[in-house]
């Protein structure tokens, strides 16, 4: 079973950073990560329970290739993804981030 996707606007303004960060690194590579945060985001509607909690409520699922983790929650048959943050990222910044939600 597949689950419903929801990704708040505070991950996809994460994620518009991160593209734009990578991509000035290298031409391309916003979009490989790109590829590869969606690759996870697949991962994660099919088996979000796979993921343990990390901050109450919240999961974490990594990228692969790229030091960012997928924050999100299950509600009913929906994930909610709440931010894709760096795993370099002070985690009282995170709990912060994750608090609000």
């Amino acid at each position: 079973m597949t689950f419903r996707l929801i990704i708040r606007q505070s991950a996809e303004r994460d994620l518009a950073e991160a593209f734009e960060w990578y991509e000035h690194q290298l031409s391309g590579l916003g979009s490989r990560f790109l590829l590869s945060v969606d690759a996870s985001l697949a991962r994660i509607t099919r088996m979000p329970e796979a993921y343990a909690p990390c901050f109450e409520r919240f999961r974490r699922s990594l990228v692969r290739r790229f030091p960012y983790g997928i924050y999100f929650f299950i509600e009913e048959q929906t994930v909610i993804v709440i931010a894709v943050l760096h795993l370099y990222s002070n985690p009282q910044r995170i709990q912060r981030i994750l608090e609000k939600h």
